[in-house]
């Protein structure tokens, strides 16, 4: 359980501070992880970004300041993190659906978020099927994003598979790892993220090469519709599997493969692959 007992002493920090000027390099060191996959982890297992639960956490504060005390909406605003009360303003609308000044007033419900318990289950009622693979270092061609975190990957898909770029990319899968990958690496802005396929020879025109490195790898196999397969498959590896193997994250490059089965079938299969020690 030492994976997920960091990962709580992080959250703790997170609240700890939570007015703070918090870093994710702070972060992920208190949860003893880098910070690729602290926000991995963290987005996966919440379904939100670390930054959307600092900000919902302060919000959620800021709102109940502003229902047992006089102090002004301006000092508020201050006090969690924004600059100009119009900043805060529209933020605070954003998640309560109502001003500030409507608070104050009562007229109106705050929707409130509040701190995160990690709570796990093991179960052994679902098997997870994976293998234990060793493979060399290999080529992947296609889209390279630069991210802060995992909220653009959704939006990155739809708008390749629309303007045909995926298609084109399946066709120059000449790699031994057959079909389409979503190839997440470490990146001192947070995360990059490729779109692409294995491939051997000269890059073609519009798109960039990156390197997987050797490594050990965990695959595991996703049966069913997307997106919901992958996401389930994902939360179980970090709450079930991690927790129990004798295995730790390598901290390298991870991936996604997408097969040809319609992924809408619940008999789509795909994999995840995770470099481990």
């Amino acid at each position: 359980m030492t994976w997920l007992t960091s990962l709580q002493q992080a959250i703790a920090y997170i609240e700890q501070h939570l007015l703070e000027d918090l870093t994710m390099t702070q972060i992920a060191q208190v949860g003893h992880s880098s910070e690729f996959h602290f926000q991995r982890a963290f987005s996966l297992l919440t379904g939100m970004t670390v930054n959307d639960y600092i900000r919902r956490r302060r919000l959620t504060l800021a709102a109940e300041e502003l229902q047992r005390t006089e102090a002004k909406v301006i000092d508020v605003a201050f006090k969690y993190g924004y600059e100009t009360p119009e900043a805060f303003t529209k933020a605070f609308r954003r998640q309560h659906g109502i001003s500030p000044i409507a608070v104050r007033q009562a007229k109106g419900k705050i929707t409130s978020y509040y701190p995160l318990t990690i709570e796990i289950q093991l179960k052994g009622v679902e098997p997870m099927n994976y293998q234990v693979k060793q493979k060399e270092a290999f080529q992947v061609v296609g889209i390279v994003t630069t991210m802060k975190d995992n909220s653009g990957i959704s939006a990155l898909w739809n708008q390749l598979n629309a303007n045909g770029t995926t298609a084109r990319l399946a066709q120059l899968n000449n790699g031994d790892v057959q079909g389409l990958l979503g190839v997440c690496l470490p990146h001192a802005e947070g995360i990059q993220y490729v779109i692409g396929v294995a491939y051997q020879g000269d890059v073609p025109e519009d798109f960039e090469m990156v390197e997987v490195p050797a490594s050990t790898w965990a695959v595991f196999e996703v049966i069913g519709a997307m997106p919901h397969a992958m996401t389930n498959a994902w939360q179980r590896i970090y709450k079930e599997w991690l927790p129990s193997s004798q295995y730790e994250l390598a901290g390298t490059a991870e991936f996604e493969l997408y097969t040809e089965d319609d992924p809408f079938d619940d008999k789509c299969y795909s994999e995840i692959w995770i470099p481990v020690k």
